[in-house]
């Protein structure tokens, strides 16, 4: 009887022991899964956007060209007569809003400002890497996590020559042996940029 009792008080711990495991191998996932970037929020405007900002009932003609401008990393665009202007963080009826209070009543005494923006928040991610092309723009977003995200460097990959292209056509030469063994600065990467995986030289 008591050799009974004690085989089912083991495998009652052993049920509980392994429930006990399962439960902080969930935990464990949760957690891993919260250090994730986030998913970028499209309803305000970011760096590398591109917005295009149409302004009418001028004195003159009632319009103007539409001003087509990609977001500077500062997060500012410049318009004609009242210069930069914060547009990063804002929607696009904040940044409507804003751009008339600059014209009015300073240079005009009413226009209307209309600000769309088409781009899609993607980068690009080319050469020696496993799954190379359009990736979908994440917040936080660095030259090794974009890397990352695309599968990682082949084994032509060329650690040490990479160049981040950014949108208004800045060049960047990146050593990812220096960031990933020397933690090196890794740089930012906005939507619209383009990262170049060169091969290895044998």
């Amino acid at each position: 009887m008591n050799l009974r009792i004690s085989s089912l008080i083991r495998c009652s711990l052993f049920c509980l022991l392994a429930i006990f495991g399962m439960f902080l191998s969930g935990c464990a996932s949760t957690n891993e899964a919260d250090v994730n970037p986030k998913p970028v929020d499209v309803s305000h405007l970011h760096v590398g956007d591109t917005v295009t900002v149409i302004l009418t009932g001028l004195p003159t003609d009632g319009s103007v060209s539409p001003h087509e401008e990609a977001i500077k990393e500062d997060g500012t665009i410049t318009l004609q007569e009242i210069g930069s202007v914060q547009a990063a963080g804002k929607t696009a009826g904040e940044l409507q809003r804003d751009i008339q209070n600059a014209y009015v009543p300073r240079f005009y005494t009413h226009i209307t400002a209309t600000v769309t923006t088409t781009s899609e928040r993607v980068y690009y991610v080319q050469g020696q890497v496993n799954h190379p092309g359009e990736q979908l723009y994440r917040e936080n977003m660095t030259v090794t996590r974009a890397i990352a995200a695309a599968g990682d460097f082949t084994d032509f990959a060329n650690r040490k020559k990479v160049v981040l292209t950014r949108a208004n056509g800045q060049r960047i030469k990146v050593n990812c042996e220096d960031i990933l063994d020397n933690g090196a600065p890794d740089p930012v990467v906005y939507p619209g940029d383009q990262i170049q995986v060169y091969p290895r030289m044998f």
